[in-house]
């Protein structure tokens, strides 16, 4: 009987044994919590011990302020610059709109001082020549606009106070080689009708055959049969 109950003990059948501390639970709570705080305590300990040996700790706050002024220092002065670039830009926008309004004002100067001088010499070849002629050819001009057309202008005056109406014929008539003969032609349908008083400008365009250069244009003023003035032009 004692064997068997010896053997027993020994196997897996064995009554099962339980080890109890001795601490209630409320001391074994407070123990841990004692050894939580201590490991809090020494990690906290470390950490602000590795920081001084680093060095990151010493004057930080005072860098972090002296940080923040440089960057709000250069914010300030980015703004700044950014003022000053609108500025100019603004400044360059209206220069270059005065530029361009002074150029046209030049080039709008530049076309009255030409039409001033044109209309100088016409009035200066309205001036009495100090001869007695009725009718006067005072101004003959002609051009070559291609190689079929040659624009002309005439300008005929009387040079008299108070002149009477002139009426008469203006003749023109071009000289010069057609595929290198003499050639000539004069305006189309004969000699113009002319009346005026005080001047009168006229002016057309001629249509050239082919193969025709152009020498010489003369104009004649008509006055019936009677030739009063005559100009020939040079090409």
């Amino acid at each position: 009987m004692k064997f068997r109950l010896f053997r027993r003990r020994l196997t897996i059948s064995s009554p099962r044994m339980a080890i109890r501390s001795s601490l209630p639970w409320p001391l074994r709570w407070i123990a841990g919590a004692l050894m939580l705080g201590f490991s809090a305590a020494i990690a906290l300990w470390a950490f602000e011990f590795g920081k001084s040996i680093a060095g990151l700790d010493t004057n930080a706050k005072q860098e972090l302020s002296l940080l923040r002024q440089e960057v709000a220092s250069l914010r300030s002065d980015r703004d700044k610059a950014q003022s000053v670039a609108n500025t100019s830009g603004s400044l360059l926008t209206a220069e270059k709109a005065l530029q361009e309004k002074m150029m046209s004002q030049i080039r709008q100067l530049e076309s009255d001082n030409r039409a001033l001088r044109d209309d100088l010499g016409f009035f200066e070849k309205l001036l009495p020549s100090g001869g007695a002629e009725v009718a006067s050819l005072r101004s003959l001009q002609a051009e070559v606009l291609s190689e079929t057309q040659l624009k002309w202008q005439v300008l005929v005056i009387q040079p008299l106070k108070n002149a009477p109406v002139f009426n008469g014929r203006l003749d023109l008539t071009v000289n010069g080689t057609q595929a290198g003969e003499p050639w000539a032609m004069t305006l189309p349908g004969g000699p113009q009708a002319l009346q005026f008083k005080q001047y009168r400008r006229v002016e057309g365009v001629l249509d050239l055959p082919p193969q025709a250069v152009v020498k010489t244009v003369t104009a004649k003023v008509l006055e019936g049969t009677t030739v009063r003035s005559v100009q020939t032009f040079k090409l």
